[in-house]
């Protein structure tokens, strides 16, 4: 049956600079490119374990996406915000506390961090705990969520 999720595709309004920013700044594989259709696809993690293709379209025919890249917890806790910083990428959570860290979705438990391609599409990275979700907690600190480990045990 289902194991996963092996490919999302996007529209992009120009594909070299897609091909640049998924390539170069978000460092994943090109493993194909389609002159004649406008197209480019990308390999994530593993070679043929993942894939993302990219469609260039005219900008009228581009609908805003959002999908998440899974990496390991603690990258994303300790070393994605200086990642996406280091290549001059706004990076947002959903705390409102005026901070740019990465934020805990309590309810899977899950650690993440969001920012946007260069059409906007809405991108994230994220990476699951190790402990039992808590939705009753809805979207923390990792500070937080600490607390919340130690006081269960």
């Amino acid at each position: 049956m289902i194991k996963g999720l092996y490919e999302t595709h996007l529209f992009v309004e120009n594909i070299e600079r897609s091909i640049e920013f998924y390539g170069n700044v978000l460092e994943l594989k090109q493993c194909h490119y389609e002159e004649e259709r406008r197209a480019a696809f990308f390999w994530i993690g593993k070679d043929k374990q993942f894939m993302l293709g990219l469609w260039e379209r005219p900008k009228e025919e581009i609908d805003i996406r959002h999908f998440a890249f899974e990496c390991d917890p603690e990258w994303v806790l300790k070393e994605s915000v200086d990642f996406l910083k280091s290549r001059d990428l706004k990076c947002r959570n959903f705390l409102n506390d005026g901070t740019d860290r990465p934020m805990v979705f309590a309810w899977m438990p899950a650690i993440a961090i969001y920012f946007d391609d260069p059409d906007g599409h809405s991108l994230e990275f994220i990476g699951i705990l190790d402990g039992k979700g808590k939705p009753e907690n809805g979207i923390i600190s990792y500070e937080r969520w600490l607390e919340l480990e130690k006081n269960e045990k």
